[in-house]
């Protein structure tokens, strides 16, 4: 498939992949432009089937058994115009014993109305490995709208990792579900670093389900907001296998009128299992704060810093 070499590096440009990455053969990507495949390549065991919709994508991810892949794979998912929807429908499947990592960037540096829509179901087998990294960037408008559902379903030792980061331009309206099903001495960790001013509004309800025997798990939301942002974190961890390990959470840190809340559920099952969970919603540390102002930063640096070590 030929590449539109000036639409991949426009959509690039905001994030911090150096564009010798589109340039090197050991570096699998896919960057997708509204409903269209601008750029792609792929490596040995991995498959990546796209279709194009309306408004959108259909795509289909593959990685042979026993394959591991030694360098990031590269996502980008974006749009360049001020207004428009993206809907991304991901389908990947992890064979066993497979290493993948992904980093993906969604970039929307001019919008003032667009919605970016993802509906994924992820697989991955038995001793499997998969990452995730989401990096959102986008314009100082507030305008964009995106709402993410995953369902992921974990096999016997596999790994799942996924973060997702938005710290770049304005949050807009953000509503993510994410929910995992855990198989026996698997391990899932998943985390979410958000920071929202003006009125924008944030939703995060990330679901884990420990099942099998030794299965671990991990809920982690960091949220800072400030003006009149709002963010609400529901986060649910339900240990039903002996053994099952997992731990809930949250902190958010408030300024100016914004709004917070929190709500860690943690549900055990199993006389062997043990969940635990901790929950903190806050202004900015009056300590931390007065440490930095004596070191010569301005309430608003000193405000910034503790912010940014939060979100970090």
């Amino acid at each position: 498939m030929a590449e539109n070499r000036a639409t991949v590096e426009k959509l690039l440009a905001p994030t911090d992949i150096g564009l010798h990455v589109i340039d090197d053969p050991d570096v699998a990507r896919l960057v997708i432009h509204h409903n269209h495949v601008v750029g792609s390549h792929l490596v040995p065991g991995l498959h990546v089937n796209v279709n194009e919709l309306e408004d959108g994508v259909d795509a289909k991810i593959v990685l042979d058994e026993g394959v591991v892949i030694a360098k990031p794979v590269h996502l980008c998912f974006g749009m360049l115009p001020e207004t428009g929807i993206q809907k991304i429908n991901l389908d990947v499947e992890i064979g066993a014993r497979a290493k993948i990592a992904l980093q993906a960037h969604c970039v929307f540096p001019n919008a003032v109305d667009v919605q970016h829509l993802m509906d994924a179901v992820i697989k991955i087998g038995e001793g499997a490995e998969y990452t995730y990294f989401e990096k959102h960037i986008h314009s100082e408008h507030g305008g964009v709208k995106v709402v993410p559902r995953a369902k992921v379903e974990l096999a016997k030792e596999s790994r799942f990792k996924t973060e997702f980061e938005l710290l770049k331009g304005r949050v807009g309206v953000i509503d993510i579900d994410y929910e995992t099903v855990c198989a026996e001495y698997s391990f899932m960790e998943m985390t979410a670093r958000v920071n929202g001013c003006a009125d924008d509004y944030i939703k995060i309800h990330e679901t884990g389900h420990l099942l099998g025997e030794g299965a671990r798990g991990v809920l982690t939301t960091r949220i800072a907001v400030r003006d009149t942002a709002r963010a609400e974190v529901y986060n649910k961890l339900i240990a039903s296998g002996a053994h099952s390990i997992g731990h809930v959470d949250c902190k958010e840190v408030i300024q100016d009128k914004a709004v917070a809340s929190a709500m860690p559920i943690v549900e055990v099952n199993h006389p062997k299992a043990h969940v635990t969970h901790e929950a903190a919603i806050g202004s900015v540390d009056n300590k931390q704060l007065e440490t930095l102002m004596s070191r010569g930063l301005t309430e608003e640096e000193a405000v910034d810093l503790i912010v940014e070590g939060l979100l970090s």
